[in-house]
């Protein structure tokens, strides 16, 4: 059961969201909504997420109601999807999406942290039980995608309410484990803020966040800009899944062999280089071709990070812990640029919105590194 269970989770969670997540911003331009508006439609909820995961799962490590507070948000999830069809104002549709994003923020990282707590001494096995997830989104972003051809938009917001209505009763059978005393010791979450190391590294989890979501977000609309049908997209999808099985599957070697951060810091790198080659490709086929090679890109950098927050928590905030860092790469990293991407698409295309965010991922990593080369650790612990 510690690897059925939250196999199965990660399948139908990544399932339920690749059945829409990629085509909400074909949804939004179907309403007739300006790039401002997308843009302020995909960048302010994410910024509700960088307040509701570490709420969420600090709430769920202090009460110890960890399946109940991960129930509600899937409740909330499923019923939001159900009404969001039916809306068509923008005042409408963005009180619907922040109240999505809310309750949905910490369920991702209440998922990883119990994972990690089911694994026990087989924790380095994280990435193979993920690859339930790359599962779920490869076959089901194709099936996503000939439903959208012979369909219509309106057909996957039900999908997805349906796939996560079976995963509501799989989230019951997570176990956390018995309660872990927070160590006065080792400081409140604050304390943990302040940490240079943390901080370090959530930074480089904004740009993890920057490069993960814009691809997620807005893939859809530059393939489109290329071309590309229903049915395309959805082979882009599913090309990039095939590609990330192997690195989750060999995950555990991959941070044995980098270590956790090292591996974090390298797939920074490749995602700064897939944006730009997919601002460099002029064609549909060259940008499937980067979306496949890319593929192994993102599951890497999440195993590591998901690796390093697990290693380096205060005992009784692991899952507080996996709230800052998907706080940080699904909630500010992924608000720039879903604010920043509905602007850049409307005035520069597709092409050119990838080739801004590639050329900023990477000249931020190269400033956080710096940072940490000109002001070592002991350095900056003595003037703290």
């Amino acid at each position: 059961m510690k690897k059925i269970v939250p196999f199965s989770f990660y399948f139908l969670y990544f399932a339920a969201f690749a059945s829409l997540l990629p085509f909400f911003v074909l949804f939004y331009q179907s309403l007739g909504f300006s790039g401002a508006q997308i843009g302020l439609l995909t960048g302010i909820p994410p910024l509700i997420t960088l307040v509701g995961a570490p709420f969420g799962t600090g709430l769920a490590d202090r009460t110890r109601r960890h399946r109940l507070i991960m129930g509600l948000g899937l409740v909330v999830a499923i019923v939001v999807m159900l009404i969001l069809p039916r809306a068509s104002s923008f005042v409408q549709v963005f009180a619907l999406i922040v109240s999505f994003n809310f309750f949905m923020s910490p369920v991702g990282s209440l998922s990883d942290s119990a994972t990690m707590t089911m694994l026990g001494d087989e924790r380095a096995m994280y990435g193979r039980v993920r690859m339930g997830g790359t599962f779920g989104w490869g076959i089901f972003a194709q099936i996503a995608g000939f439903l959208l051809a012979m369909y219509g938009l309106h057909i996957l917001f039900y999908m997805f309410s349906g796939i996560m209505l079976v995963n509501l009763f799989v989230s019951q059978k997570f176990s956390f484990g018995e309660h872990q005393e927070h160590d006065p010791k080792s400081g409140t979450v604050w304390m943990l803020l302040k940490n240079r190391r943390w901080i370090v590294f959530l930074l480089s989890a904004f740009l993890g966040g920057v490069g993960a979501f814009s691809v997620a977000a807005y893939l859809s609309p530059y393939l489109q800009g290329l071309g590309a049908d229903g049915r395309q997209i959805g082979f882009a999808f599913l090309v990039a899944t095939l590609t990330e099985l192997p690195a989750f599957y060999f995950g555990n070697l991959l941070v044995k062999r980098f270590s956790a951060y090292g591996l974090f810091v390298i797939s920074l790198i490749l995602l700064g280089v897939r944006s730009v080659l997919f601002g460099v490709a002029d064609n549909l086929f060259l940008a499937i071709a980067v979306q496949g090679l890319g593929g192994a890109i993102f599951p890497a950098m999440w195993s590591a990070g998901v690796a390093y927050a697990d290693e380096n928590a205060p005992a009784g905030l692991k899952s507080t812990a996996q709230g800052l860092l998907g706080a940080m790469t699904f909630g500010f990293g992924a608000a720039v640029s879903g604010f920043a991407g509905g602007l850049l698409l409307e005035s520069m295309g597709g092409r050119g919105m990838f080739m801004v965010f590639g050329v900023a991922i990477l000249a931020g990593l190269g400033l956080i590194e710096g940072f940490k080369r000109i002001f070592p650790e002991k350095e900056m612990a003595q003037i703290v």
